[in-house]
């Protein structure tokens, strides 16, 4: 069977993972869960080359520098250098430019943790027999709490490998998502999809013309940088940025879903990284010099001073060069707004 060539997109600035994560060296480039980043485990996940393809990855010219450190350039990867940030509709449109209209693309963000592969894997196979057939296939993640932090996707009539997709949902208040929990047809929507690299770039011609004749434009007016691409940057700039959901899932009749309990998270703040350790007995996780006593539920990371605490409960402490983030875990969804992480 046909290779499946892997997108990896290198995108956001990971804020709410201040301090640890920073502009220049964001989330996916962080070791959060042990042994490799976020970004590693994301290639590492589609490394059988039985199965993918050797990886594309997309990311800006900021992050160049750390993808080359932690990537493994020798096997056939290559990188699309985007000139500017434009969200994921047009990020997917330079990887669908880079590939042969039937190819099976599976776009991945480089900053999610899957515990299932898998059941990841066989997720794989399914959305990619669905993109044969010209659907655009999104990854549903059952969901296991009313979570008021990620869109959802109604799940509709069966088709052979999964369903179609009644409609987006964009992120509910906590009323909504405990009614969408209930009726058992509702699913998270994951942010990862599968799809024909042609049958995308139709679609957003379709749907978004001006979008898919600039992301053209500056694609074939590109340079080639050894296993890099650097698509033309004017016509890129000029593009308003859009996701991929807005853009075209949200306008297709051909939207696809399929369902994979898979472990999946975003780790999206604090609170999800302690969720997707290793803990203790007390549901502590530590890295770095840490003393807890008494204490249940609570994640210290430090990269030089000893943390001391006692009697604490449900509480995330980092130390990261000169900053300090003390936060409950119900708190740590705001961890983006602070000063510190949005550069005021």
């Amino acid at each position: 069977m046909t290779a499946i060539h892997p997108v990896i997109l290198c995108g956001g600035s990971g804020t709410r993972l201040w301090p640890r994560s920073r502009p220049a060296r964001p989330k996916p480039f962080l070791d959060l869960l042990g042994g490799r980043t976020l970004f590693q485990r994301s290639l590492d996940r589609v490394g059988d080359l039985a199965r993918f393809a050797p990886p594309l990855i997309v990311a800006g010219a900021a992050h160049v520098d750390a993808i080359e450190e932690q990537a493994t350039m020798d096997g056939g990867a290559r990188l699309l250098v985007e000139p500017a940030a434009r969200n994921t509709a047009p990020a997917i449109a330079l990887a669908a430019h880079s590939l042969a209209p039937e190819d099976i693309m599976l776009v991945c963000p480089s900053d999610h943790h899957i515990a299932n592969e898998a059941a990841f894997l066989v997720g794989v196979e399914r959305a990619a027999r669905l993109a044969r057939e010209d659907w655009l296939v999104a990854f549903g993640i059952a969901p296991t709490e009313p979570a008021t932090g990620y869109g959802y996707i109604r799940i509709g009539e069966a088709l052979d490998d999964g369903h179609r997709v009644a409609r987006f949902v964009e992120k509910p208040d906590l009323a909504t998502a405990q009614a969408f929990l209930a009726s058992g047809d509702h699913v998270w929507n994951g942010g990862i999809f599968c799809m024909r690299a042609g049958a995308y770039l139709e679609e957003l011609a379709r749907h978004r013309p001006a979008m898919a004749a600039s992301v053209g434009e500056a694609m074939a007016d590109g340079e080639n940088a050894g296993w890099q691409w650097r698509p033309k940057a004017a016509p890129f700039a000029a593009i308003a940025g859009e996701s991929i959901d807005y853009a075209v899932m949200e306008n297709t009749d051909r939207a696809a879903v399929v369902s994979a309990n898979m472990g999946w998270s975003d780790i999206g703040s604090w609170d999800a990284v302690l969720a997707a350790r290793t803990r203790d007995a007390e549901g502590n996780s530590t890295t770095g010099r840490a003393e807890l006593v008494d204490c249940r539920n609570v994640l210290v990371e430090s990269d030089g001073p000893r943390v001391s605490a006692i009697g604490l409960e449900d509480v995330v402490i980092v130390v990261d060069g000169d900053e300090v983030l003390v936060t409950t875990r119900a708190g740590a969804q705001a961890v983006g707004k602070l000063p510190g992480a949005t550069g005021k």
